[in-house]
């Protein structure tokens, strides 16, 4: 039996088919193999066309396909991860109404703000774990406010892996844990949050069906199948952010465990079995895949936006021509440090760290003597680890004590020079597993349709091929309260 998973990020689409048994990666791809364009139409604004997604599923299916690994007709199910946050209108006839208002868009902090005060702090904090913010729910009502032609003509709100699961099956369906990732799941209630639709004056019927994460989501249709090359009928049986995903391909299942990745985003997420939320919500909270009113599983989530993105701009910046492991090679020949030039790598939207304010990216301290290309290459990566350090002793603040972190073997982590600085200024060590997003939804899948008994069952294969211990902490605890001093020169 073979399980299809597809991984819906910024940069590209992922897709890989495992084998069930032996959860052997057959073939994985990605597509396009350039990194997909973010739309900013203004400051602070980001967008990405949900058309753009599906057609590049597509190509990245039948390029997988197109390999020869594997006999297309032998997939038995479906999974989706996807980018957490992004707001997709579609209409009665499902086609989309405009591009998704993704993740990092920061427009609709003033409603989210707004709904904080109006519903009450301590509610939306023990009820939606969380303020409302920049997620979906406030993007919703800058759509509500902005565009109202548009917003009459909507039928149904969805989540980016709802919509591609739409695409594959002519069937809408959402999940807790995605409404929870939007602002409008009321833990406390197991439903909709009354709250924020009478506040904004959303319509419940906008919102499709309501299931398990680990469910039917619908049957590929006969058209799609016919153009992939897929069994008609086919479920799509799993659906969760990238996060909770990530998290569950490196089997971060249960209190205590802790999961990180370093995308164009950078992540540290935590799972705990109560209802936990930080009180300025720099952190959020979101129902885990395996959450239930019966067995709660919360992943505590700690966000920087400006991670991967800041390492490729100082790449393009540079004018560079180098991979990035040559990026990496030539940051290594850089002393710790790197020379006194600092860099904030907040230049991707508003950080929740910072009670989702915009900072912005700042490079600082350039000497036009001693600075060269290298050193912005090791400044950018060190920047972007100090920030998980400062964002990290928030979650620590909060009672997340993890013995060690686990990551996939991926984007940022592939990069000696961002490993080194993360474990040593986070001063825990960190896992790498050759964990991959597209592999963790056809797991998932796999727990959709029952192949496997349970969630735990599904990861209990894989194995770390490596464990990175801090050697040199206090020296990077010294280079940190430097970073951090020029941080705070910002006001934060």
């Amino acid at each position: 039996m073979l399980l299809l998973g597809i991984d819906v990020g910024t940069s590209s689409i992922k897709v890989s088919v495992i084998e069930a048994a032996t959860q052997k990666i057959i073939e994985t791809v990605q597509y396009p193999e350039t990194e997909s364009e973010i739309i900013s139409l203004q400051t602070g604004w980001a967008e990405q066309s949900p058309d753009q997604w599906w057609n590049d599923v597509q190509a990245a299916i039948k390029k997988a396909n197109a390999g020869g690994k594997y006999n297309p007709a032998a997939i038995s199910a479906i999974g989706i991860a996807y980018q957490m946050h992004g707001l997709v209108l579609v209409d009665k006839e499902g086609k989309t109404l405009r591009n998704s208002i993704i993740w990092c868009d920061s427009r609709a902090v003033p409603y989210g703000d707004a709904a904080f005060e109006k519903i009450g702090k301590a509610k939306c904090l023990t009820h939606l774990l969380n303020s409302p913010g920049n997620f979906t729910a406030a993007k919703l009502a800058w759509v509500k406010e902005h565009e109202p032609e548009l917003y009459g003509k909507i039928d149904k709100i969805l989540l980016p892996g709802d919509f591609i699961a739409y695409r594959l099956t002519d069937t809408a369906t959402t999940t807790a844990s995605a409404l929870s990732e939007g602002i409008f799941w009321d833990f406390t209630t197991h439903s909709i949050a009354k709250d924020v639709l009478d506040y904004f004056g959303f319509d419940p019927q906008l919102f499709p069906t309501v299931q398990e994460v680990f469910s039917e989501h619908g049957k590929v249709s006969g058209k799609v199948a016919a153009e992939l090359g897929l069994t008609a009928g086919i479920p799509v049986t799993y659906k969760a952010g990238d996060q909770p995903n990530n998290a569950l391909s490196l089997n971060v299942l249960n209190a205590g465990e802790v999961a990180a990745t370093a995308g164009t985003s950078g992540v540290i997420y935590g799972v705990a079995d109560q209802l936990v939320f930080d009180q300025q919500s720099r952190l959020n909270s979101f129902a885990h895949v395996n959450h239930s009113p019966d067995n709660i599983r919360t992943g505590v989530l700690l966000c920087i936006n400006g991670t991967g993105i800041m390492n490729r701009y100082v790449k393009q910046l540079a004018g560079s021509q180098l991979t990035y492991r040559e990026f990496d090679q030539q940051a290594s020949s850089i002393n710790a440090g790197s020379d006194g030039l600092h860099i904030l790598p907040f230049g991707n939207g508003a950080e929740r760290i910072f009670n989702n304010k915009i900072v912005g990216a700042h490079f600082e301290n350039i000497d036009l003597n001693k600075h060269t290309a290298p050193h912005f290459f090791k400044a950018a990566q060190e920047g972007i680890a100090f920030a998980f350090k400062y964002g990290f002793d928030i979650m620590q603040s909060n009672g997340m004590q993890p013995l060690r972190i686990r990551a996939g073997k991926a984007n940022m982590f592939l990069s000696k020079v961002f490993t080194e600085a993360f474990v040593n200024v986070i001063g825990v060590p960190v896992e790498l597993y050759d964990a991959d997003g597209s592999a963790g939804a056809a797991k998932g899948a796999g727990i959709g349709i029952h192949y496997y008994a349970s969630a735990e069952e599904a990861c209990t294969v894989q194995q770390s091929n490596a464990c990175i211990e801090p050697v040199n902490s206090s020296f990077y605890q010294e280079l940190y309260q430097q970073w951090l001093h020029t941080l705070q020169r910002h006001n934060i």
